[in-house]
């Protein structure tokens, strides 16, 4: 007796007007749900998977998903069996599921696998600067332990001028097939490699790897205006390919060592500047050095008092992403702290002591303010 086929939206559990982000994740829910690993001698889950698969492999596909939005399952029937509704999986088709589903967990990337079997490894190094080097960039010298292509074979990995041959177990595929259940997993060749071919005479030089392992010293031009935690990619300046692939990356990462004097945020700097007692109460100038390597004079009222802030435009950091020097900068804040005298000699002490006697509320606004206002707290509680 026949039976009738669920609706493939239905069978997904996504509305008709469904967007093709929704349908994956729809179809990765269920086929973990009902995956006969989790669900072994479970004949009804081994159909619901079936189904599954049937149901997303015409959903995926925007000609499929067309046609069956306007004519049903019946632009399907026929052709042998070998759509959607023929018996068994076409092997093509439920190899897209498997790496729709799969790829990511198995670090595949999708397909393109075997193209980037003998790609060279992306490297890392870490490069300390000082924060002038942020200011005015510089160019730098370093050195990498690598794998660089080997001279005597100029990376083919084979000696002499032999070719590599297609591989005996893949037939220069790249992929072997192996059957699992009801359906058939692909996965690169364990003899090449996901190559597609092998080397009969290897090179006697690099193994027939086709790289051998050297430090090599490169320059690399820091920009002004980096930052703590930037990192400065340098193609194909990474580990060499096997057997002639393309060479991996370089990034290199910046860590910038503390400065004496300024602290950095985002394009601001910040100064803490002491200043004397005497220079607070009556005013003057101070001197301060900038990143660019003059310095400026900023102007000390009288009264000042510790924590002050002054600004000056333009002495911060360069912008990254402005091009050309005296543009984009960021700003300069200046934080006096008043120094309080020490090691007073006797003439100094006996000035301050008829200061002293001297002062009044006027000369110490804050101060007359604060007690002010603890004489009528306790006064408020003794009430």
């Amino acid at each position: 007796m026949a039976t009738t086929k669920r609706d493939y939206y239905e069978v997904l559990g996504v509305s008709r007007d469904a967007s093709a982000d929704d349908i994956k994740r729809a179809f990765r829910k269920l086929a973990m749900k009902y995956h006969p690993d989790r669900n072994p001698g479970d004949k009804s889950a081994e159909q619901s998977f079936k189904e599954i698969n049937e149901a997303y492999d015409v959903l995926k596909d925007e000609q499929k998903r067309a046609a069956y939005d306007q004519y049903g399952h019946a632009a399907f029937e026929g052709g042998g069996g070998r759509g959607p509704g023929g018996a068994g999986f076409d092997f093509t088709s439920f190899s897209d599921i498997f790496d729709d589903l799969f790829g990511e967990f198995m670090g595949s990337g999708g397909r393109g696998g075997r193209g980037n079997a003998n790609r060279g490894s992306d490297l890392r190094y870490n490069l300390e600067i000082t924060l002038e080097d942020c200011y005015r960039g510089k160019s730098a010298k370093i050195r990498v332990p690598t794998s660089i292509a080997c001279e005597a074979c100029d990376g083919s990995g084979a000696e002499g001028a032999a070719q590599p041959v297609a591989c005996p177990t893949c037939k220069g595929h790249g992929k072997v097939r192996a059957q699992q259940g009801f359906f058939t997993i692909e996965r690169s060749c364990p003899t090449c490699g996901g190559v597609g071919r092998v080397i009969e005479k290897p090179c006697k030089v690099c193994g027939g790897a086709g790289r051998v392992h050297k430090e090599k010293t490169l320059t690399v031009d820091i920009p002004p205006g980096v930052d703590e935690g930037n990192r400065i990619r340098l193609a194909g300046e990474g580990e060499a390919g096997l057997r002639g692939g393309p060479s991996g990356d370089l990034y290199v990462f910046l860590s910038v060592k503390p400065h004496r004097l300024f602290r950095r945020e985002g394009q601001h700097l910040h100064c803490r500047v002491p200043i004397s007692m005497t220079t607070a109460a009556l005013g003057g100038h101070v001197d301060v050095p900038t990143l660019d390597g003059s310095h400026a004079r900023v102007t000390i009222p009288e009264g000042t008092q510790t924590g002050k802030q002054f600004r000056l435009r333009g002495k911060g950091m360069p912008s990254l992403q402005q091009s050309g020097f005296g543009a984009g900068f960021g700003d300069l804040y200046i934080q006096v702290m008043v120094e309080t005298p020490v090691k007073l000699n006797k003439r100094q002490r006996e000035l301050l002591e008829e200061f002293a006697q001297l002062e009044n509320d006027d000369s110490s606004p804050e101060s007359s303010g604060f007690f002010a206002k603890v004489k009528e707290m306790l006064a408020g509680k003794g009430e």
